[in-house]
């Protein structure tokens, strides 16, 4: 009005909206960005990564090296910390509560699964019945349970090489769950690695130092686990299967539900209390489940970023390599006890491994050549096509100009 003031903008006000808005920071998603209570999304204009397909070979070899080594590494680090916290004691005393270390790992998994599928912009919304994510959480918490019960009692060599048997319980349950069909390559491979566990087994030591005489109820635990943790793969693939659900999406339900379990299990037993009082009179083991539970995250991550951008094959081939290395490490580090018919039954083991992998990205290479050539020829077909259809049409405005 004429003869007043003109006060500032106002907090209401457009232009100070306005301003606000250009100064909010923006939160990332995934090449996406939103500021925050704004229901409009906008795109980046940042380049997206280039995948992994339209690399170069050089550049495709050296970040499937990258990824290979580096879970190969994380792995060997969490088995040693595996064995180190339930074989040996922490002045002078045994940690007995194997469920408080799968607490502390699932725990870590489900906030990392959460920031990431914030940040990958992956939503969160349950894809699929809460039964089928509790069936999961639960044989995946008492698996990961009987499995750090089998290492007070069997040597983690014998663990490892008993996870190779695992190849047949999980063509059972996908047998029984999924309804597969397995040809007899497959049968073959799976009873090469079966007998050459069996003969791993029965001609050499396997007991654990720490309790040497009761290796039978390690197996016991050892038979439990690979149950338990064929359940859990067949139904995490019948999951992503059936429901389409993202990585990080299934990782987050899982892992969550598997923390609440392990944690009622905890609080039932009565082992919250002395676990959480071990952890601070053993700094040292508080140091190594720390450890433990970010390498098993780290884990996740490369798994997750080898399966995704090299396949299943190449990850089980890394899985396979991963293994030896361990097992050596482990007699190497620990000094465990070892005959040469077990060393025979470790070659014919990883040697049948190694054939299936090897037979398997033979397979997958000749797949992508041939489909490789076939797109090649019909982009090639269909430029020529193009180019007939030019020259025709530049025949034909040749003829109408002349006509």
């Amino acid at each position: 009005l004429p003869g007043t003031v003109t006060p500032p903008p106002s907090a209401r006000s457009p232009a100070r909206r306005r301003g606000r808005a250009l100064r909010r920071p923006a939160l990332r998603r995934g090449g996406r960005t939103a500021a925050s209570g704004e229901a409009a999304m906008t795109v980046s204009m940042a380049t997206p990564p280039k995948p992994m397909a339209a690399r170069s070979a050089a550049e495709q070899l050296a970040w499937g090296g990258y990824y290979a080594g580096a879970l190969i590494v994380v792995l060997i680090i969490y088995g040693l910390l595996q064995e180190r916290i339930l074989q040996m004691p922490y002045d002078g005393i045994f940690f007995k509560y194997s469920v408080f270390l799968v607490f502390c790992n699932r725990l870590l998994a489900s906030t990392w699964s959460m920031v990431m599928a914030y940040w990958c912009g992956e939503s969160l919304q349950k894809r699929a019945p809460m039964w089928k994510y509790f069936v999961i959480s639960l044989s995946n918490v008492y698996a990961s349970t009987c499995q750090y019960e089998a290492l007070k009692f069997i040597s983690f060599p014998v663990q490892m090489l008993g996870r190779s048997f695992k190849m047949l319980p999980v063509m059972l349950w996908g047998i029984a769950i999924s309804s597969k069909r397995y040809n007899l390559r497959d049968w073959i491979v799976a009873a090469a690695v079966t007998g050459g566990v069996a003969e791993f087994l029965m001609t050499g030591p396997v007991a654990a130092s720490s309790a040497p005489a009761n290796h039978v109820q390690g197996f016991i635990w050892l038979l439990a686990f690979l149950g338990l943790d064929g359940l859990t793969s067949t139904m995490q693939e019948k999951l992503f299967r059936d429901h389409k659900t993202s990585k990080y999406n299934q990782m987050c339900y899982v892992n969550f539900i598997s923390a609440c379990v392990s944690l009622g299990t905890l609080i039932t037993t009565g082992t919250l209390v002395p676990s959480v009082e071990y952890c601070t009179n053993h700094p040292r083991f508080a140091l190594d489940a720390t450890m433990l539970s970010l390498s098993a995250v780290a884990s996740q991550f490369y798994i997750y970023s080898l399966v995704k951008e090299f396949g299943a094959l190449v990850f089980a081939a890394t899985m396979n390599v991963r293994q030896v290395v361990s097992i050596l490490l482990s007699y190497l580090a620990y000094h465990h006890d070892i005959t040469w018919l077990q060393i025979g039954g470790l070659v014919m083991v990883f040697s049948a491994l190694f054939y299936k992998s090897l037979v398997g990205v033979l397979h997958q290479t000749s797949y992508r050549s041939s489909t490789t050539e076939a797109v090649a020829a019909a982009v090639k077909a269909e430029k020529a096509s193009f180019a007939n259809q030019a020259d025709l049409d530049a025949r034909s405005y040749k003829a109408a100009e002349k006509a």
